[in-house]
């Protein structure tokens, strides 16, 4: 009873840290937006400010722990496409603290959340319905559009969160891409998240000593000569092997 009243007291708490914070940051988020545009068409100072904002609930959570590994293989005047397992909400927290500049595909809900959907808009992420076609395509297409001008784009493959921490199987969406528009692969290994914020919960639920590694880039290139289909299915089971790998049993 007392670890109940005490995990419901330190969520109040820390819910109200990110919705206090949030609603500051969104404003000074709009405005860096206004005053960098001229100069800044990537808008990579406001990924990097919202890097910051993301950071803030990692380091001022006295339970969680993120330890980084492998960043130092990250080439950062490259475009990458970027992909990670995904076992829970803190896994997004811990992709900001990598500090790279990317456009995130994420799903077309999450761009109505206040705060954090207005945030995801100013800085030109990327929504996706993955029911429906035409949003598909058009999210393919700003992803091209954004590789292109020289931002990475990240998704999570396996398309939702892992209920026992198992790596789920990966959709070719990203893969197709890379293979579309001529970029490598970015492996990203995030473990030890899952009950930072179990799925269908939003309570934080104790102490998580997160792990967050950064693999070598998965060359593109033995698999242009296939097929797209098969290029796509081979490249994806290639990286989703090199991320299992990682993860261990």
């Amino acid at each position: 009873m007392l670890r109940k009243i005490y995990l419901i007291g330190l969520n109040s708490l820390l819910w109200g840290f990110f919705v206090v914070t949030s609603m500051v940051l969104d404003v000074g988020a709009a405005i860096l937006r206004v005053v960098t545009a001229p100069f800044d068409p990537n808008l990579k100072i406001l990924q990097q400010y919202t890097c910051f904002w993301s950071s803030l609930y990692i380091w001022f959570n006295p339970f969680w722990r993120l330890r980084k590994k492998g960043l130092e293989k990250v080439d950062r005047s490259r475009t990458y496409v970027i992909v990670a397992n995904h076992q829970s909400l803190a896994d997004i927290l811990c992709i900001f603290n990598t500090w790279l500049h990317f456009k995130w595909v994420a799903k077309a809900s999450l761009f109505k959340a206040p705060l954090l959907g207005w945030n995801m808009w100013l800085n030109g992420y990327i929504p996706i319905d993955r029911g429906n076609a035409e949003s598909r395509d058009r999210c393919l297409n700003a992803c091209k559009k954004w590789l292109a001008k020289g931002s990475s784009v990240f998704f999570f493959p396996e398309g939702s969160r892992s209920e026992d921490g198992k790596l789920r199987p990966f959709k070719v969406g990203a893969f197709r891409l890379a293979l579309d528009t001529g970029h490598d692969i970015l492996p990203i290994v995030i473990q030890d998240s899952l009950y930072a914020v179990p799925k269908y919960s939003r309570l934080l639920s104790g102490k998580s000593k997160m792990r967050m590694e950064v693999l070598d880039p998965i060359s593109i290139a033995p698999y242009r000569d296939m097929g797209p289909d098969e290029g796509a299915s081979r490249l994806s089971d290639a990286v989703r092997a090199a991320i299992a790998a990682r993860m261990g049993p």
